[in-house]
């Protein structure tokens, strides 16, 4: 479990360090050339209230297929490893998106808060809502997929 742990964080890593370099110091796409939906109940519901852009909607389909490759790879679908693909995708965003702000030059950690990131709309104890969800959520699931 350990090791998929790292792994999964180090691909966080390096997808933080691209976005950085595709987003530069504007969060969330604002200065990409892609489309944006601002305003939708369910951007709400499904995306914490964030702007759904064309970047972010090929990013996550790309990431969760990536996560899902083995399962196809090997032929081997199981819940184990649908509930490990998951966990894994969870962590992984939770990683990049903390890395974003803590690796990218614009930002640093003490760029880290609302003040800085409004694309994250809801903060508790110092973090955006969906880390304080995501993380235990994904190492709980993690740690349930390599039971016997």
């Amino acid at each position: 479990m350990l090791m998929t742990l790292l792994f999964v964080m180090l691909l966080g890593f390096f997808f933080a360090k691209l976005e950085i370099a595709i987003e530069g110091d504007a969060g969330w796409a604002t200065s990409l050339p892609t489309w944006r939906i601002e305003e939708h109940w369910a951007l709400d519901w499904f995306w914490g209230g964030r702007a759904m852009t064309g970047y972010h909607a090929w990013a996550f389909s790309l990431v969760a297929l990536f996560f899902h490759f083995p399962l196809f790879f090997s032929g081997e679908f199981t819940l184990n490893l649908e509930i490990r693909a998951l966990a894994s995708i969870m962590i992984f965003w939770v990683t990049e998106d903390f890395l974003w702000f803590v690796l990218n030059p614009a930002f640093g950690f003490k760029r880290f808060s609302k003040l800085h990131a409004d694309w994250h709309k809801n903060w508790v104890f110092g973090a955006p809502v969906e880390y304080w969800i995501f993380s235990p959520l994904g190492l709980g699931l993690l740690w349930f997929s390599f039971q016997p």
